[in-house]
């Protein structure tokens, strides 16, 4: 059975870093792109960052330069490193596996795409 489980979240203060990690279970990682989400109430799930199996990445305009997205199919895990987090940073934050390449033409972050998905978890960026 496919799963993903997600990690390393947390509180952490204004300009901090965590590094969230999405470890894939039922499938082996080489062949599929991994999406980040992230989804506060009231409010629709936005794609933040996206890796797919040959490496390549997208990243929404508002983390460039601060989040980065990697992967270690070895571990079968990938990464979403983040750093000078922001109060509006705050969110669930959710992974997601495509086949191959992450969603479609240029909407790499078209949701319906990405079939299977982890339980979410919280990240807080407060003082």
């Amino acid at each position: 059975q496919l799963q993903l489980v997600e990690s390393g979240g947390g509180l952490v203060q204004p300009g901090g870093s965590l590094r969230l990690s999405c470890v894939a279970s039922g499938f082996v990682l080489d062949y599929y792109a991994i999406g980040w989400f992230r989804q506060v109430p009231g409010k629709e799930r936005e794609g933040i960052s996206c890796i797919e199996s040959s490496g390549t990445t997208h990243y929404r305009d508002s983390v460039k330069g601060r989040f980065t997205v990697s992967r270690d199919n070895a571990k079968n895990t990938v990464y979403l490193q983040m750093n000078n987090l922001k109060p509006e940073d705050t969110s669930v934050y959710y992974c997601a596996s495509d086949v191959g390449v992450c969603g479609y033409g240029s909407h790499w972050y078209e949701e319906s795409e990405f079939r299977s998905w982890g339980q979410g978890i919280q990240v807080t960026v407060s003082s």
